[in-house]
């Protein structure tokens, strides 16, 4: 599997982040150093939570109101943007935990959440903890080469609670990558993990 490397790529980040305040959505840039991605080195380590589920549950879950949110391409000059990274970095002044996987639409008559691909779970059952400042990642397929294609002009994220079926928070608007998405029947977004190589993996090869 060939994954590009997106060095340089704070400065998309900053384009497009995002931040949640109370009941709304604004922008806010991020000027940070670079990062490179890469899909074939990372500390396996790097993508664990790190600790027991008694100290997970100490934690509160991620919401809209610390996160900064955007997505950028993959690789960031291709021309279609079917392989999108979705980027969550918690702004607060306090550790939070991501659950599971983002719930995903793809435009706004989505009929669905985007699928998620059950694999791609890193550490199964312990959820992703952020500390002030840190970041977290999961990869998004748009579209698949199935049937049904369509135009998305906007991303939704919903963030899950500590209990399945549960949310944390409220709907977050993505900021867009691109003007339209053509979205179909096979799209699917990964677990949350802080290693974005390892998300990339599941995606780049379909």
């Amino acid at each position: 599997m060939n994954v590009k490397s997106s060095a340089g790529r704070r400065v998309a980040v900053a384009a497009g982040l995002v931040l949640a305040l109370g009941c709304g959505v604004s922008a806010q840039a991020s000027a940070t150093g670079p990062r490179t991605i890469s899909a074939k080195t990372y500390d396996a380590a790097a993508h664990r939570s790190g600790g027991t589920a008694a100290k997970a549950a100490t934690i509160a879950a991620c919401s809209q109101d610390v996160l900064g949110v955007s997505a950028v391409k993959e690789p960031a000059d291709s021309k279609t943007a079917r392989h999108l990274l979705l980027i969550v970095q918690n702004a607060g002044d306090k550790k939070c935990n991501l659950y599971r996987h983002p719930l995903v639409r793809l435009g706004a008559d989505a009929r669905t959440t985007v699928p998620v691909i059950k694999e791609s779970d890193p550490n199964p059952g312990v959820p992703v903890t952020l500390a002030p400042g840190e970041e977290a990642y999961a990869a998004l397929l748009v579209s698949g080469g199935a049937r049904d294609e369509y135009e998305a002009k906007s991303i939704t994220l919903s963030l899950q609670g500590r209990t399945v079926g549960s949310s944390a928070g409220k709907p977050i608007d993505v900021p867009m990558p691109a003007p339209t998405l053509y979205a179909d029947d096979g799209q699917l977004v990964t677990y949350w993990t802080t290693a974005s190589g390892f998300a990339l993996d599941f995606i780049m090869s379909k």
